[in-house]
């Protein structure tokens, strides 16, 4: 097994960490591991409140009644599509707020499907995840089958 090196990783959407190396013989969430992903968790909900706080303060500052229909339209149009990503992120921070939850009941890093260890490497991917690839996997061929019909 290749030893983890100290330097960042980023995850897909772009938040910094450094990955979690467990030590020998260091049980599935452990102490350290929950630990780890609560730094992780709650840096990642700090970011996507404070950007709700830019938006706000961007809306507010560049609103304006403007004459023109085109540009009237151009401003709600970029407000609109602003607010649709706002919308994601609070569903995103409603997710964090339930993984957190998770951790403090015991529950973190199981698949709720299965009970199987979701895995250190998959949790850090992605830290909400609550089911292991393979029960994932089969929700989404699930899916793809009942969307082809």
């Amino acid at each position: 097994m290749a030893k983890a090196t100290a330097k960042k990783v980023a995850s897909p959407d772009n938040r910094a960490f450094k990955p979690y190396a467990p030590k020998k013989g260091e049980e599935y969430m452990s102490e350290g591991m929950i630990e780890h992903f609560k730094t992780i968790l709650n840096d990642w909900k700090q970011e996507l409140m404070n950007e709700v706080d830019r938006t706000v303060d961007h809306m507010k500052d560049e609103a304006a009644n403007f004459p023109d229909p085109a540009d009237r339209a151009t401003q709600e149009e970029e407000f609109s599509l602003e607010l649709r990503t706002r919308d994601r992120e609070r569903k995103l921070i409603k997710k964090i707020d339930d993984t957190l939850a998770l951790i403090n009941n015991g529950e973190y890093g199981y698949c709720e499907t299965c009970g199987v260890e979701i895995g250190l490497r998959r949790m850090e991917a992605r830290p909400t995840a609550t089911k292991c690839i393979d029960c994932k996997s089969l929700d989404e061929i699930k899916e793809k089958q009942t969307r082809g019909k």
